[in-house]
């Protein structure tokens, strides 16, 4: 499902169910050295998917730790994003020459909880989905969206994004979000969202140049 909305040139590996045992190497260890065994599970099991596209990128078994700041550390060279949510985990990686930053989210296809939504979006975004298909569930589409936004975003300046600073308009399988920051060396971004399985998935790769 996670292909679905990502380029060319970007490499993915998804996998569903109960999270597989996989081994960490000892670097990606201290991540989850203090974790209860399901976060464990899923830390492991999403850094499988990573090593899955890594190895389709040439690099076998490359290791993807965690930073002080609890950001996946890719291999020198490479530009990536991890997701997990109950029952998938998702990991997209790409060559850095070719790619500036890849962002993806999974959430599963629900309505945002009550109260949630004006936190995510602005009235112009809510004014904007009014006459979108409430099946959707646009404002989780939206929020997912933004989480795939701010997972470019935060590797290339280390600085926070809010949700107010990142106004996104749904196409039809497809997204732009404006920036209110700078940062990137563009205000626009361009992806592409995906609904299937009960859950929703949304991409986007920052092209160099």
């Amino acid at each position: 499902m996670i292909e679905r909305v990502l380029p060319e040139g970007v490499e993915a590996a998804e996998h569903t169910g109960a999270p597989p045992p996989v081994p960490l190497h000892p670097s990606e260890e201290a991540g989850v050295a203090d974790a209860v065994p399901a976060r464990r599970a899923e830390y492991a099991a999403v850094r499988g998917c990573a090593r899955t596209a890594l190895r389709r990128l040439g690099l076998v078994d490359a290791a993807v730790p965690a930073g002080p700041d609890r950001a996946p550390v890719w291999p020198a060279g490479i530009v990536g994003s991890m997701t997990h949510v109950d029952g998938y985990r998702a990991a997209a990686a790409g060559r850095a020459q070719a790619w500036a930053g890849v962002g993806i989210d999974a959430e599963l296809h629900a309505p945002l909880p009550p109260g949630v939504a004006p936190l995510v979006m602005s009235d112009d975004e809510r004014a904007a989905l009014a006459g979108t298909d409430p099946a959707l569930c646009p404002d989780r589409v939206t929020f997912s969206a933004k989480e795939s936004v701010y997972k470019v975003w935060y590797p290339v300046t280390r600085a926070w994004l809010g949700f107010e600073d990142v106004d996104v308009r749904l196409g039809d399988g497809t997204f732009v979000a404006r920036l209110g920051r700078a940062g990137l060396g563009t205000r626009v971004l361009h992806g592409r969202w995906a609904v299937g399985d009960g859950l929703v998935v949304t991409a986007v790769a920052l092209a160099r140049g």
